[in-house]
């Protein structure tokens, strides 16, 4: 019962860390055109 009071705040700051990833990933732009970047590994570009 005793590793509940490590393990729950533990899993919240472990959440919190991915939430602020997807945060700063969305804000950067990472996920702004996703079409365009499957169609570039088929383009040739010699």
């Amino acid at each position: 019962m005793d590793i509940l009071f490590i393990l729950i705040p533990l899993s919240v700051v472990m959440a919190l860390f991915v939430l602020a990833g997807l945060w700063w990933a969305v804000y950067r732009g990472q996920f702004e055109d996703i079409e365009d970047e499957g169609k570039r590994i088929l383009e040739d570009d010699q």
